[in-house]
């Protein structure tokens, strides 16, 4: 289901490579019926953690009460609205993160089999897990470490606000995922992640090479829009993203390596034009390529996959 655009917020996340952000949410003095969050979607993950006051919050268009220590898990892209029900102060908080939070566990075959499912949209938990079991209450304190250690911001904190949220998937997954997604369902996604695999190595030592949506499809035996679906899917980007992160990628390697200048940087990867190539390059990292060759910084290496093992 989509949403108007006017109503997508864009989250703040500060730190790309570490891509959550929780936000304490107080409303003083609200009385029942007060808007304590307002409507809107993002493509972002949210658990929402009620601390003080109530609250209903209606999420796609389903209402969900909260009490203080009730947890609330915001699918990606789903709308949804809060408004209290108690008198007083209010205050909760909003974890947001990408599924890009976990692809260094990718390779991992039991990331793959219990987490990722989740990450990828396949099955989607409980909005709220405790009226189904209620020892899932159990794990909520994971949750408060994580917002602990978000505040604290301790070295390492970001390692640590990581693993309590993957264990908290993995403790979940464990409770539904058998009933959510059959092994039958999960040996058929394997088979389809098997087919993608030549075509995604090819990309890989081949990106330089002009290539279509059209002739990737027809690799694969598929139409354009099947095609364009399963490669999102599987990878968490569009066919073209996929190219073009690889570009940047080998492009960034041979800036702060060797001696060719940027419109020989950009002829190597696959760029025919320098300022075209200046513009992706600067989308894809941040920085012009000119910028990165005087700083002799790299940034950090795109990953080229959200999802595919």
């Amino acid at each position: 289901m989509s949403y108007p655009k006017e109503l997508r917020e864009n989250t703040r996340i500060d730190e790309k490579t570490h891509p959550v952000q929780i936000f304490p949410n107080r409303a003083p003095q609200v009385k029942p019926g007060d808007m304590i969050m307002y409507l809107h979607w993002h493509e972002h993950f949210e658990i929402i953690v009620m601390q003080k006051g109530s609250g209903i919050f209606h999420i796609d268009s389903q209402p969900y009460e909260a009490q203080p220590g009730d947890v609330l898990f915001v699918p990606a892209g789903a709308l949804h609205v809060g408004y209290s029900t108690s008198e007083g102060d209010t205050s909760y908080l909003a974890i947001v993160f990408n599924s890009s939070l976990f692809q260094n566990w990718v390779h991992d075959a039991l990331h793959t089999k219990y987490v990722l499912p989740y990450l990828e949209g396949r099955v989607q938990l409980p909005v709220k897990p405790a009226l189904l079991d209620p020892t899932c209450v159990d794990h909520y304190h994971l949750l408060e470490q994580a917002a602990e250690e978000f505040s604290a911001k301790q070295p390492a904190y970001q390692l640590m606000v990581k693993s309590q949220l993957h264990m908290l998937l993995t403790l979940l997954s464990r409770k539904f995922l058998p009933q959510q997604l059959p092994e039958q369902a999960t040996n058929q996604y394997v088979q389809n992640r098997e087919r993608f695999k030549t075509l995604i190595e090819y990309i890989e030592v081949n990106f330089a090479e002009k290539q279509t949506v059209a002739d990737a499809a027809k690799q694969m035996n598929l139409n354009i829009h099947h095609f364009c679906k399963m490669f999102k899917k599987l990878t968490g980007r569009t066919f073209i993203d996929y190219v073009n992160v690889c570009r940047v990628n080998e492009a960034e390697r041979l800036l702060l390596e060797g001696d060719l200048s940027i419109t020989e940087v950009a002829g190597q990867v696959g760029c025919d034009n320098s300022n075209y190539f200046t513009k992706m390059y600067k989308k894809y990292k941040g920085i012009a390529p000119s910028q990165l060759r005087k700083s002799k910084l790299p940034t950090t290496k795109i990953p080229l996959s959200e999802s595919f093992a």
